[in-house]
């Protein structure tokens, strides 16, 4: 993997930390908020449940950050950051349709496996904020693109072409999205051999038979 590859995948929050009370900066807390709202849900979370979790007082975390709803948004922008970040790089932009699909999805898995309770996030969101629907608009314009490229690739006529595109991303990224329930990381299963995994169950039933 590229080092441009690795720095658009790394597992720290987003940089431009806010320096806050004593004992917490802002990545602190907002890891800590990602994982009481995965536990909890987002909407079920109160400022207080926030605030009891980080052992502070509920006006100590308005150090950190106005509301609850912004540390939702960085929290979202992590995940998204991370996604949309892989369509830049040069791999998935030129090439071969086909390279450049296994390359988004392998990219896609590591992301996915770097910023887990930041995915698992998005993945959970019920659209009930404009925060929420602005978030799961970026992701489908992400899954948009990613049909292209299986549409591409299918034109050039390395994929199959009697399966709907857009159907095989809704497929892929259901076995890729679903790491969040099962994937623990520092297992004996690497991102490495959980991205070749799925690449091969992906792409030994697409590749056009000869």
């Amino acid at each position: 993997m590229s080092s441009t590859t690795e720095a658009s995948s790394t597992a720290g929050p987003p940089a431009g930390t806010k320096r806050g009370r004593p004992g917490y900066d802002q990545q602190s807390v907002l890891r800590i908020a990602v994982n009481v709202f995965n536990r909890h849900g987002y909407d079920a979370t109160s400022m207080g449940i926030l605030a009891e979790n980080l052992g502070i007082s509920k006006s100590a975390i308005y150090h950190h950050v106005p509301s609850k709803g912004d540390l939702l948004k960085l929290a979202l922008d992590h995940a998204l950051g991370g996604l949309e970040a892989i369509l830049e790089q040069p791999e998935a932009a030129s090439g071969a349709a086909d390279a450049r699909l296994e390359f988004v999805l392998r990219q896609t898995v590591s992301v996915l496996v770097n910023r887990l309770p930041f995915v698992t996030l998005l993945l959970r969101l019920r659209g009930n904020t404009e925060i929420e629907r602005d978030a799961l608009e970026r992701r489908r314009t992400f899954d948009h693109k990613v049909a292209g490229l299986i549409s591409a690739a299918r034109d050039e006529g390395s994929l199959r072409d009697d399966i709907d595109p857009r159907t095989v991303s809704r497929l892929v990224f259901g076995m890729i999205n679903s790491i969040v329930e099962w994937y623990k990381p520092g297992g004996s299963l690497s991102p490495e051999r959980l991205a070749d995994n799925i690449i091969t169950m992906a792409f030994d039933g697409l590749h056009a038979q000869p």
